[in-house]
């Protein structure tokens, strides 16, 4: 494999990636192992009511509370992340990925989760890479690979998490949030 295993780690959208859901977007690598690659994009509210989808979380979803496309994969189908505060157990129906972060079963009654964790975000599908396919992404540079700060997953600012994301890196790469959306007007 000619690029290292990036889970728990942010992918970056280049300014090379121009269109579609990936255009300047953050994603949470979930998994990424010889099986392929997982993750959520993190900068991506849509207008979907999540109590319309899946009653009883919407009280309980960070804001801004509404649903975010994880990705192009299974677009009906819906994850959610939680935020488990410090050595916390896990909670009923809730799987630690790293760190904070963990799964939860959107099954599991809000009730028995809620108390537990310190935020929630539910996404409408999830972006997927088959064997080496983001290794072949990450060599012609369409992502750049940097670390999560605590806040990125659960931010009420996703619009902005793209440039934030690149302002905190070191130069060179912390230019590129200047980049401007569309070259031809610059």
């Amino acid at each position: 494999m000619s690029a290292p295993f990036t889970t728990g780690r942010l992918l970056v959208a280049t300014p090379a990636i121009e269109e579609g859901v990936f255009r300047r977007s953050v994603v949470l690598v979930l998994h990424h192992g010889d099986d392929g690659a997982q993750g959520l994009v993190l900068n991506r509210p849509i207008e979907a009511d999540i109590g319309a989808v899946l009653p009883g979380w919407e009280e309980h979803a960070s804001r801004p509370a509404t649903m975010f496309q994880g990705g192009p994969v299974q677009l009906d189908s819906a994850l959610g992340l939680v935020a488990v505060p410090g050595d916390s157990p896990e909670p009923t129906g809730v799987r630690r990925l790293f760190g904070a972060v963990a799964l939860v079963d959107l099954d599991t009654p809000p009730p028995l989760v809620a108390p537990e964790v310190a935020a929630l975000r539910i996404f409408a599908g999830y972006a997927g890479w088959s064997p080496g396919q983001l290794e072949d992404e990450l060599d012609t540079g369409s992502w750049y690979v940097v670390d999560p700060e605590s806040g990125d997953v659960f931010t009420d600012t996703p619009d902005g998490l793209w440039r934030r994301v690149l302002r905190r890196q070191p130069e060179p790469l912390r230019w590129v949030a200047w980049f401007p959306s569309d070259p031809e007007l610059n």
